[in-house]
C-alpha cells in the first residue's frame, strides 16, 4: 500500500474503533503522522479522502473533526461513485432498489398523514397534467423521495435518492415511445399513491415493486444514452 493508503486506514481504524468519535476533534497533525509513520502530505491527502465522503469535516480556524457520523450523510456520498456507473451497472442495483422501494412504500402506508396525503396526489397530477420529460423527470423524483420521508426513515430515503439520482441519467421518457411510456409510469405512481393514501401497505409494497420492475424492464430493451449533465 502507498502512505496515502496507510494514512487513509489508520484514520479509518481511529474512527471506526471508537478511538476517534463522531464530532470530536483530531489531534495535531504532528502526533498523527508520528503514529501513522506518513508525512504531512499523505496525511492531508487522507483526510480530504475522507471528507469527500462525509466522514471528516474541516471547521475554519478550529480544525479538523471526525463528522456527525449521520448514516444518511455517510450513505449519501455512495453517489461519488454510483453516478459513474454505466447503465449495465445500474441494472444490477435495480433488484435492490424494487425491494427497498417496496418496504418505503409499505412504511410510507403506514405511517403517512393528511397533509402527505394530500401532496402526494398533488404530484401526481402534476406529473399526469405534463407532457414535458424533464418536468415529468422531476416531478417523479419528487413523489419517490416524498414517499421515502413519509416512511420515516432517513438513511433509506437517502440511499434510495442516490439510486435515482443516477436512473435519472438515462430517460426512456426522450424516447420516441416516450409518451406511451410515461402513460404507463403514470398509472403505476397513481396506483403507489392509491394504495399508500388508502392506508394498504401490502398493496403500496406490490405496486412500488412492480413500476421499478417496469422500468427496469424499459431501461433494459431501450437502453437510452445517458443525458449531459
Amino acid at each position: 500500500m502507498s502512505a496515502v493508503d496507510d494514512a487513509f486506514h489508520g484514520l479509518r481504524h481511529m474512527i471506526a474503533s471508537g478511538r476517534l468519535a463522531a464530532s470530536q476533534k483530531f489531534p495535531p497533525e504532528a502526533e498523527l503522522c508520528e503514529e501513522l509513520r506518513v508525512s504531512r502530505g499523505s496525511l492531508r491527502e487522507a483526510v480530504r479522502m475522507l471528507s469527500a465522503l462525509g466522514v471528516i469535516e474541516s471547521r475554519h480556524g478550529s480544525g479538523t473533526y471526525v463528522s456527525q457520523l449521520r448514516p444518511e450523510e455517510i450513505v449519501g456520498s455512495l453517489a461519488l461513485t454510483v453516478d459513474l456507473l454505466p447503465l449495465s451497472g445500474l441494472l444490477d442495483m435495480y433488484e435492490l432498489r424494487r425491494v427497498l422501494e417496496a418496504h418505503a412504500a409499505a412504511q410510507a402506508a403506514a405511517r403517512i398523514s393528511p397533509d402527505e396525503q394530500t401532496e402526494l396526489l398533488g404530484l401526481i397530477e402534476a406529473m399526469e397534467a405534463t407532457a414535458d420529460p424533464e418536468l415529468a423527470s422531476a416531478l417523479d423524483a419528487q413523489f419517490h423521495s416524498a414517499i421515502a420521508s413519509t416512511g420515516g426513515n432517513p438513511t433509506l430515503m437517502a440511499l434510495l435518492g442516490v439510486f435515482r439520482s443516477r436512473s435519472r441519467a438515462y430517460q426512456v421518457f426522450e424516447l420516441p415511445e416516450g409518451p406511451e411510456l410515461k402513460r404507463i409510469s403514470d398509472q403505476g405512481h397513481r396506483a403507489i399513491a392509491e394504495a399508500i393514501v388508502g392506508r394498504d401497505p401490502i398493496a403500496a409494497s406490490v405496486a412500488a415493486a412492480a413500476h421499478v420492475a417496469q422500468t427496469e424492464a424499459w431501461l433494459r430493451l431501450y437502453q437510452p444514452p445517458v443525458r449531459d449533465a
